[in-house]
């Protein structure tokens, strides 16, 4: 009797831990990872373009949006997108080779300024934003985004896949559901700042100068290493020498 009560808790565990199992095959990636496809950079001016496959343009807003608030975004629509953090502009573009897949470029502020046509740029940012990026003169090209680069060309260089270096510079964007954005050396987004912009440590005391202390300090007290001289007094007289 014992061991039937025996047999049977075991094959009760042993099936909890199958059913747990084939729980944990459907759960969902607690984060997204999306790989670098191609790359533009020259100096400051970079722009990078990474794939979110089988997402589209407004879904992968909506996750970059919940991970961190933009500084600035434009209207939801199914084929292009802008969110602004800092100095970097994400350009959201569906991809028009594979429609379910989203494109996401991220292109510096100096790349912007140099590449963008700023009357293409006036549908998506602000008037203030634009004015800003350029001058009275108007935009620096006639760029239009990555999935239109082989009629609007940017005026710095070409596209190509990433090499080593580049991974290196620019690893794979992720967003973490836990609230974070990650790339370039697993940097996270600041509160309304770069997204890639890295915080110094603020761990250290800061340096001071401190007076009257051993150690041979810059302004230490000088040190008393003299004594008084000694005097002895004594009779001394004057006489004068007998003349001859």
């Amino acid at each position: 009797m014992k061991e039937r009560s025996f047999l049977s808790i075991k094959m009760i565990l042993v099936l909890s831990l199958f059913v747990s199992l084939l729980a944990g095959c459907g759960a969902p990636n607690i984060k997204d990872t999306y790989p670098l496809e191609s790359v533009n950079r020259d100096g400051n001016a970079t722009s990078y373009v990474y794939r979110a496959a089988d997402k589209s343009v407004p879904e992968v807003a909506g996750e970059l949006m919940a991970a961190n608030t933009p500084d600035q975004s434009s209207p939801e629509d199914t084929e292009r997108m802008f969110l602004v953090y800092g100095d970097e502009y994400y350009h959201l573009q569906q991809d028009p080779q594979k429609p379910t897949d989203t494109l996401i470029e991220i292109d510096s502020k100096e790349y912007v300024q140099r590449n963008y046509d700023s009357s293409f740029l006036r549908g998506y940012l602000t008037a203030v934003l634009i004015g800003n990026l350029f001058d009275s003169m108007g935009g620096g090209g006639g760029y239009r985004g990555y999935t239109s680069k082989d009629v609007y060309k940017p005026k710095q260089g070409n596209y190509k896949k990433p090499t080593s270096q580049d991974k290196k510079i620019a690893p794979p964007l992720t967003v973490d559901r836990s609230g974070k954005i990650t790339r370039r050396g697993q940097d996270a987004v600041g509160t309304g700042g770069s997204l890639f912009k890295r915080n110094p440590t603020s761990s250290g005391d800061r340096g001071s100068i401190k007076r009257g202390e051993s150690g041979g300090g810059l302004f230490d007290s000088p040190k008393k290493s003299y004594t008084k001289p000694k005097t002895r007094i004594g009779s001394g007289g004057i006489s004068r020498r007998g003349r001859r």
